[in-house]
């Protein structure tokens, strides 16, 4: 069954890739899965690419000193849940050996967070912990860690980031949440579902535009669906221009065009001209989009390379 969750997790299972990432995501993993004591470690996943790519990080890493089980078991709601267990005692040892774990007191250890693995650590951790609701209902993205140390150790890491998160209880466990989407956005982005989180602000440009479209009872509506679509295109663009990192050799004109369409998607081209330090037509406004469609086009079509020269 389909979710917005289990797409974040397709994606990110094609990020970890070289041998840093997959130590930090294997421990991640570990770390904060459900069920770990001192004889056993246990995984359970409704994602079929996150039970292969567990699989595949246990022998990438350990090789033939981890002996691990599978287990594939049809559920009634129509889900399929992925077991990856690990139950011989010489290899629980070597794991917590490996990564330094106590699992009577489990912490983060920045040791095993190595050359800018953090994001797969990350990563990791939404695999066993994290989920997110489908942004046409509601954005909220959420872990539940196992332990109050680890909710407080994910906690400071994201405020490093600068995303304050929010706490609950449920069900006797600790829920650590966030509902802003642009936190979401950065979230997502950092931990390597940069696909989902354009699809995430495309809904939220629909959602915003179509608020609008019901304060304006006399809008046109193949009008509306015309700046709705162009909106899309452009923040589409600027976002590919942001994950390249040439967001910042923009010309001081066009970023503020570009920050202006990202923090009111719902304008149009009319409305941003009339809020820009130096306002101006909405020509002179779509003059500016098509330069920054250009740059969008040219990264796209060259994966960066040589971009300016």
């Amino acid at each position: 069954m389909a979710s917005f969750s289990n797409d974040v997790r397709a994606e990110i299972c094609h990020t970890i890739t070289d041998s840093d990432k997959k130590y930090a995501c294997l421990y991640g993993i570990v770390l904060y899965c459900r069920h770990l004591t001192e004889s056993s470690i246990s995984v359970h996943t409704e994602s079929d690419c996150f039970f292969e790519l567990m699989c595949s990080l246990l022998k990438s890493i350990f090789g033939k000193d981890v002996i691990y089980d599978t287990e594939i078991v049809p559920k009634k709601n129509g889900c399929t849940g992925y077991y990856v267990n690990i139950t011989d005692e010489k290899s629980v040892k070597t794991i917590f050996g490996t990564y330094n774990i106590d699992p009577e007191k489990r912490e983060i250890n920045l040791k095993n967070i190595v050359n800018n693995s953090l994001s797969a650590f990350l990563a990791g951790v939404f695999f066993v912990c994290g989920s997110i609701s489908d942004p046409n209902k509601e954005y909220h993205l959420e872990f539940t860690p196992p332990t109050e140390q680890l909710y407080a150790d994910l906690d400071q890491i994201l405020q490093g980031f600068g995303i304050s998160a929010r706490k609950t209880e449920r069900k006797n466990h600790t829920v650590l949440y966030v509902k802003d989407s642009e936190n979401i956005e950065d979230i997502l982005t950092f931990i390597g579902a940069r696909q989902c989180t354009i699809d995430l602000i495309n809904i939220k440009i629909y959602k915003d535009m179509r608020n609008k479209v019901n304060r304006i009872a006399n809008c046109d509506t193949a009008n509306i669906e015309k700046v709705i679509n162009a909106a899309s295109k452009q923040t589409r663009d600027i976002v590919t221009i942001q994950q390249a990192g040439y967001f910042d050799t923009l010309s001081a004109d066009l970023k503020e065009a570009a920050q202006l369409r990202l923090d009111f998607p719902e304008y149009s081209l009319q409305e941003i001209g009339e809020n820009l330090s130096k306002p101006i037509g909405r020509s002179g406004v779509n003059r500016r989009f098509q330069k920054i469609a250009a740059l969008a086009e040219e990264i796209r079509g060259k994966d960066g390379e040589n971009i300016g020269k």
